[in-house]
């Protein structure tokens, strides 16, 4: 068999490993031939790939980023775009499977290109959002979480200096995941997701009772979070290309907001994608190449259209229709235990 793979949409931490884990299982267990397209499905619709080797894969699983490199390119668009183009550009190379590493975005393309064009394709979950339904996690979601911890405990000494109110803008469209553990282990006084929306004078009660103690004041607030009253998340920076708004800046609003209602001096950071650089954690490393090493098994027992999962501590598969037919939002019991927290 001969496999191509491909990393696509936002990276991560943890990409390079189920690369290494996919191809190392494939070459050794079943004399597999494997390709990889570069730049994600920028790739597969130009014909645009380089042979993966065992020696190409060595030492992959500590390295961040991924060797393929990636893109946020639409697979139906182009030229080369669509499930009869890309079946023929297989076929002229010989490649019988793909093997999709991406989030949200990603697998819902591969999905089509299954449903529509009976394109073999098995997914593997990748997002640090850790928003994909029908996995427990995802590898990359544990990295973002510990440089976003690192980021709480930096945060803390210059607010302590200072008596300021930080606002630390993490990533999260649309649940708040990396906010909710990262304000939790970094002891956030306040940790604001898009699941729950609250007022302004909510957050400010938050803070001001923190003042009160003789503390200064420090909010996570992931990046799809929306106020009382919004009907979107904020977003100034356009369109991405799956006409997805792109985020980023609540922070930036919240900060002087929370200033003027509790006179408080207030700054805002936003982490953005130093979350997703880096290498990955032991825990991500680990997951990614259990992944990888199940895609292939996948991939030689014919279960296309599906994508490998972890459900507890065992790694299943599960439909891609069911992993992206919904979204992995933080349960109300999960946000109650932090808001004990709060203020």
């Amino acid at each position: 068999m001969k496999i191509g793979i491909l990393t696509s949409g936002g990276d991560c931490p943890g990409l390079n490993a189920v690369i290494r884990g996919a191809v190392l299982q494939g070459v050794i267990e079943h004399d597999t031939e494997f390709v990889g397209f570069k730049w994600g499905w920028k790739g597969v619709v130009e014909e645009d790939f380089v042979p993966l080797v065992r020696h190409d894969v060595r030492g992959l699983a500590r390295q961040g980023g991924t060797i393929l490199h990636s893109s946020r390119t639409n697979p139906f668009e182009g030229e080369g775009g669509g499930p009869e183009n890309i079946q023929r550009m297989m076929d002229r190379n010989g490649i019988d499977a793909l093997m999709v590493i991406g989030g949200e975005g990603t697998l819902t393309a591969a999905r089509r290109l299954w449903d529509e064009g009976g394109i073999k394709v098995i997914g593997v979950p990748k997002t640090i959002d850790n928003d994909l339904a029908a996995t427990d996690y995802s590898f990359g979601f544990d990295t973002a979480v510990e440089i976003a911890t690192e980021a709480i405990d930096r945060l803390r000494t210059t607010a302590d200096s200072h008596g300021r109110c930080m606002v630390l803008e993490v990533m999260g469209r649309h649940v708040g995941w990396i906010a909710l553990h990262s304000g939790i282990a970094g002891g956030a006084h306040a940790i604001l997701i898009p699941e729950h929306p609250q007022s302004i004078e909510q957050i400010a009660e938050w803070v001001e009772s923190v003042r009160d103690r003789g503390r200064a004041p420090l909010v996570v607030v992931a990046e799809g979070f929306m106020l009382d009253g919004m009907t979107e998340a904020y977003s100034d920076k356009g369109l991405d290309a799956f006409n997805r708004p792109r985020l980023g800046g609540i922070a930036e609003q919240l900060a002087p907001m929370i200033e003027a209602a509790t006179g408080i001096e207030s700054r805002a950071t936003v982490l953005g994608h130093i979350q997703r650089g880096g290498a990955p954690t032991g825990y991500d490393r680990v997951l990614a190449t259990r992944l990888g090493i199940h895609a292939v098994e996948a991939a030689y027992d014919g279960a296309w259209g599906e994508m490998v999962t972890l459900r507890g501590t065992e790694i299943e598969r599960v439909s891609i229709a069911e992993a992206t037919g919904g979204l992995n939002v933080v349960p109300e019991s999960r946000y109650a235990e932090a808001k004990i927290f709060f203020g």
